[in-house]
C-alpha cells in the first residue's frame, strides 16, 4: 500500500473543501469497500478524510411520513431500527443478506451506496478493465461473466452492481442528498447511477467533490408489505447473483400498487417499472406475476453463461409475490 494522508473532518463545508482542494482525496466511512480496493491497488487516493465525526448518522421521519437516513449510518443500525423494520421490511432484509454482522457494524449507508463493483477482472490490477482503465478492453465478455449483467450491459463493461441495500433503496423511490462546494443538493436514485454505455468508469451522477448527506425515503404505504430475496452461491456472505426487492397491495383479489426492483442483473439498481405497469390493475395470480416478469426481462441480452439469471428473476418474481398475496389474504 502506498503512502497517504489521513485526516478527519469536523463539519459537511469542511469535508467537501478538503475533496475539492485536491482530485486523489477519498472519503472514509467505514472503509469496508474502499480499503480493500486500496490493498489491492485499484484505488491510490493521496489521502482520506474521515467522516465519521460528522452529524450524519440519525435516521429521523420527515414531515410528509417518509424517512431521513443519515450517510453515516451503519448498516448494522440501520437494519435494526424500528421505523425501517415497520414501514419499509424490505429495506431492512436487504441489509440483513449483505456481508457479516462485524460488516455491517461498519458499513455506511453513504459508502454502501458507492462500492464497485466485485467483477474479478476490475479487482485485479494485472488484469485489464474499462472501469479501472477507460479503453484497455473488458476481458468478461469473452471470458468469465456468470454473475455479470443481462439487462443495460453493453461491449465496454458486463459488471454487475454488488449493492443489496441500493435495490431496496431503488424500489421505494428514494432520493440522495448531497453536498458541494455550492451548496446542498439532491439526486434521485433512479437518476443516481449512470448507465454503462461506452463510459463504464463513470459510475454515478454525483458532481465533482460531492458529499453524501444522507437519503430520503417518501412514504409509501405499500412498502408495510414488502420482502427482499436473495440468491446466492453459498448460504451466507455471498453477494447476490440474483436478488428482487418487492411490495404488493392486493385487494379483492387485484393489484392495487406493486414495487419491484432487481439486483445483480446490471451495473445498478434495476427498477422494473415495465413489470409493475403490467401488475396495477390486473388479478393477483402468478399468471399475472409471470407475464410482468416476463415484460420486464424481455429486454434482457444475456452472455453465454449467465442467461439462467432470466429464469432465475422471473421465478423470484412470482414466489415472492405469490407469498406477498397469502399474507394479504390473510
Amino acid at each position: 500500500m502506498r503512502e497517504f494522508d489521513y485526516q478527519r473532518a469536523s463539519d459537511v463545508a469542511g469535508a467537501v473543501a478538503l475533496l475539492g482542494a485536491d482530485p486523489d482525496t477519498r472519503f472514509l466511512g467505514g472503509g469496508t469497500n474502499l480499503v480493500d480496493l486500496m490493498k489491492s491497488g485499484v484505488e491510490r487516493p493521496a489521502r482520506l478524510v474521515d467522516i465519521r465525526e460528522l452529524p450524519l448518522d440519525e435516521i429521523e421521519s420527515t414531515p410528509d411520513g417518509g424517512l431521513r437516513i443519515g450517510a453515516t449510518v451503519t448498516n448494522g443500525d440501520l437494519a435494526a431500527h424500528p421505523e425501517i423494520r415497520r414501514r419499509y421490511p424490505a429495506l431492512a432484509q436487504a441489509v440483513l443478506a449483505g456481508a457479516s454482522g462485524q460488516l455491517r457494524n461498519m458499513a455506511t449507508v453513504g459508502g454502501n451506496l458507492l462500492q464497485r463493483t466485485r467483477c474479478g477482472y476490475f479487482t485485479d490490477v494485472t488484469k485489464p478493465c474499462n472501469k479501472r482503465v477507460p479503453g484497455s478492453g473488458c476481458p468478461a465478455v469473452e471470458g468469465e461473466h456468470h454473475n455479470h449483467a443481462i439487462l443495460a450491459a453493453s461491449g465496454h463493461c458486463v459488471a454487475v452492481h454488488p449493492s443489496d441495500m441500493a435495490v431496496a433503496l431503488a424500489a421505494f423511490d428514494a432520493v440522495v442528498h448531497l453536498h458541494t462546494a455550492d451548496g446542498p443538493g439532491e439526486l434521485p436514485l433512479a437518476d443516481f447511477y449512470l448507465p454503462v454505455g461506452d463510459t463504464p468508469h463513470r459510475e454515478t451522477a454525483l458532481p465533482p467533490g460531492a458529499l453524501i448527506t444522507h437519503v430520503t425515503l417518501p412514504p409509501a404505504p405499500v412498502a408495510a408489505r414488502s420482502r427482499y430475496r436473495k440468491v446466492r452461491e453459498r448460504a451466507s456472505y455471498a453477494f447476490a447473483i440474483g436478488s428482487l426487492a418487492a411490495a404488493l397491495d392486493v385487494r379483492d383479489g387485484v393489484v392495487r400498487d406493486a414495487r419491484l426492483a432487481f439486483g445483480a442483473v446490471a451495473s445498478r439498481p434495476w427498477r422494473a417499472r415495465a413489470a409493475e405497469r403490467i401488475l396495477i390493475g390486473a388479478p393477483a395470480d402468478p399468471g399475472t406475476y409471470a407475464a410482468a416478469a416476463d415484460a420486464e426481462l424481455a429486454a434482457a441480452r444475456p452472455l453465454p453463461h449467465n442467461s439462467y439469471k432470466v429464469e432465475l428473476i422471473r421465478n423470484l418474481v412470482v414466489a415472492v409475490l405469490s407469498e406477498l398475496a397469502e399474507e394479504a389474504a390473510r
